[in-house]
């Protein structure tokens, strides 16, 4: 297939993703009271990354400024031939003391969706994606059964103010990630190590995107709604067959279990993938480049993912897939060898209809904090000046002719 046209079906969505905490700056959450607090800055000391990379780079802070502007970084994206662009509200800003809403806040995000439609990108919208507003983080987080509650109500508000806007939601944000972070590997707030606290968070979290399904639906019956997964693809030997059965399980418990939770109540299936974990006796043989944080690229890695979800009978749209590669060397490379496996999985019978690259501009990357850059988009965050990478470009050919061409590969 070296010298072949490659196209996507038609109507296929092109964009990449941002979260709101990661690029709007001026957040006031639990996450903002965790970055700064003594403990954590101890630690950071400690292990020396604060020697390393300064102390800002730990601290949300003003991050891109997405905030104020938004309407640039969408005119960016609809240049760059996007047709859809991902993003998340921030619950804190929306809800800043239980039931109190700040219409203001409802109005700025009116504006951030009218305007990407207005620039032709289909919005995919996020309703949580990590961060708690302080009177949730004070009842417990997703420990506590009425933060699901709370959850359902906030999304009911959303969805009679933004609901008419919106055709595709996503309710929660990797619920594998965050409860393993957060609560059984402690590396997130609230930095908890307590199996019993992660499994009751990743079944609360699996009843509130149920609870958010039926609100949206009885408010807006056409809307398409789902959850954005982590999918790991893990792998071994086909002649290993104790790493084969321990893909097999970590497969099901990672990648299977809440999606079966949640099979009944979701239009979609959003794919957020990063990782090719080797679960075989025997080593990995092959040679991968790295990204900037070390993570082994294998982007064919994709296929297998798409096709153990077509189980599930769902429409499938990747909703995250990226890298830090702040020389931008791999990035066109590893964009166009994805999309190889993209449509290699459509062709086998996976019904993926949209591919959202993470990241559309460099961001706060949680606890790494600025140093990744994984932005298709550079952003100086001293000056906040924004630049399209040569990856970017190359990518805005695949998005403007739906597919990949010849004239387009590139190397890696």
């Amino acid at each position: 297939m070296k010298d072949e046209e490659i196209k996507f079906p038609e109507g296929f969505y092109w964009g990449a993703a941002t979260a709101a905490h990661q690029v709007e700056g001026g957040q006031r959450n639990d996450w903002t009271e965790w970055e700064t607090s003594p403990a954590r800055m101890a630690n950071l000391e400690r292990s020396g990354l604060i020697k390393k990379y300064g102390k800002g780079n730990f601290i949300s802070g003003l991050a891109t400024d997405h905030y104020h502007l938004f309407k640039e970084d969408l005119r960016m994206a609809k240049a760059l031939g996007h047709n859809a662009a991902r993003f998340s509200l921030e619950w804190s800003r929306l809800e800043p003391e239980r039931g109190r809403f700040d219409e203001h806040e409802f109005a700025h995000y009116l504006g951030v969706v009218r305007t990407a439609k207005k620039d032709g990108l289909e919005p995919f919208v996020t309703l949580w994606h990590y961060t708690l507003p302080l009177w949730v983080r004070d009842q417990g987080g997703w420990e506590n059964r009425s933060t699901i509650d709370d959850f359902a109500r906030f999304v009911e508000k959303v969805v009679l103010i933004l609901g008419p806007e919106i055709k595709f939601w996503i309710t929660i944000n990797e619920p594998e990630v965050y409860a393993g972070d957060a609560y059984l590997a402690g590396r997130k707030p609230p930095q908890k190590k307590n199996p019993v606290a992660y499994l009751r968070v990743l079944r609360h979290l699996a009843i509130a995107h149920r609870a958010a399904y039926a609100v949206i639906k009885q408010l807006s019956p056409r809307s398409l709604i789902g959850i954005a997964s982590n999918q790991i693809h893990f792998d071994a030997r086909s002649f290993d067959p104790i790493g084969k059965a321990a893909a097999v399980i970590a497969d099901r418990w990672w990648n299977a279990r809440f999606l079966n939770r949640i099979a009944h109540t979701s239009d979609f299936i959003g794919v957020n993938h990063y990782f090719h974990i080797w679960t075989g006796l025997w080593p990995d043989r092959d040679h991968y480049p790295l990204s900037d944080m070390n993570w082994k690229l294998r982007p064919a890695s994709i296929y297998p993912v798409l096709m153990r979800l077509k189980r599930f009978g769902k429409p499938i749209y990747v909703t995250e897939n990226g890298l830090a590669d702040s020389k931008d060397e791999h990035r066109a490379w590893f964009i166009r060898e994805t999309l190889n496996g993209v449509h290699r999985a459509i062709g086998s019978g996976a019904d993926v209809r949209g591919y959202l690259h993470w990241a559309l501009l460099d961001n706060f990357e949680w606890t790494d904090g600025f140093w990744p850059r994984f932005g298709l988009i550079s952003v100086d965050y001293e000056t906040l000046e924004r630049k399209y990478r040569p990856s970017a470009l190359a990518y805005r050919d695949i998005c403007r002719g739906n597919g990949i061409t010849p004239a387009s590969k590139t190397k890696g």
